[in-house]
């Protein structure tokens, strides 16, 4: 199996690079697979504080394999295709660790169901986003219709889903989708140390701040509010909340261990 995915370990940040540049970073089979063996790989190293998603070349990613489904001969297969990309995909973004999407050229139906899956999101200046499946007579399947609604207000997200048509960078960033507009060329290294500052905080916080804005938001607020008291207590008791403290009175950043 060829290497579709370059992963690098920079400073605490794991950067995956989405490398089939030849077809605009395609999301097939390969990917998925690649892509959800180094979460789990990443997943229990402690040396990983981060995550960047990249892509090579002209653009982040055109979107899934169009090729490979088109090889599809039942609806069975296409099921299965799109059940393992969605899995993917919520592994990422239940991943205990923050995700940083760096996004240039453009990232396009899958692609940026892939970057929605993402925490955050970088994009460059004139980048587009954008879910076309409407224009292939199909929608998306891999959590587009459901992740950015829940990140623009409706009316939009109901405008990207039902006309197919992409919105640029600088649209995105007054939107609140994408949360930098990095200048041409810049995108991953502006994604890169929004991830140091992410993964200079304490490991346990991180992990337990997106738990609880992921799973508070299906919950209503006096059951969501009672989980965030619950979890912030658990961390009271660990040694890094007493480093915070220490770090906070000697006016130096904190040396968290994740314990």
């Amino acid at each position: 199996m060829r290497t579709v995915l370059r992963v690098e370990l920079r400073n605490g940040t794991a950067v995956l690079t989405l490398d089939r540049p030849e077809r605009l970073n395609a999301v097939g089979t390969d990917t998925v697979e690649q892509l959800t063996k180094a979460l789990h790989d990443l997943r229990g190293n402690d040396d990983v504080r981060a995550v960047v998603l990249a892509g090579a070349g002209r653009a982040f990613s055109a979107g899934a394999d169009l090729g490979e489904i088109e090889s599809f001969t039942s609806p069975g297969q296409f099921r299965a295709f799109v059940g393992r990309l969605t899995e993917a995909y919520a592994l990422l973004e239940d991943f205990p660790k923050p995700s940083v999407a760096a996004v240039h050229g453009f990232a396009f139906g899958g692609g940026l169901e892939l970057a929605l899956a993402c925490d955050l999101r970088v994009a460059e200046r004139g980048a587009r986003l954008g879910l076309p499946e409407m224009k292939l007579g199909v929608l998306p399947g891999a959590g587009g219709t459901q992740r950015l609604p829940r990140l623009l207000p409706t009316a939009i997200a109901k405008e990207m889903i039902l006309t197919g048509e992409p919105i640029d960078a600088e649209r995105a960033w007054q939107l609140g989708l994408v949360n930098e507009v990095a200048e041409p060329g810049v995108a991953l290294a502006a994604a890169e140390a929004l991830a140091a500052r992410l993964a200079a905080g304490a490991p346990l916080a991180l992990a337990a701040g997106k738990r609880l804005v992921d799973h508070g938001l299906g919950m209503d607020l006096e059951a969501a509010i009672a989980y965030e008291r619950e979890t912030v207590t658990v961390l009271f008791c660990t040694e890094d909340r007493i480093e915070g403290l220490k770090a906070f009175r000697e006016r130096r950043p904190g040396n968290f261990r994740g314990a």
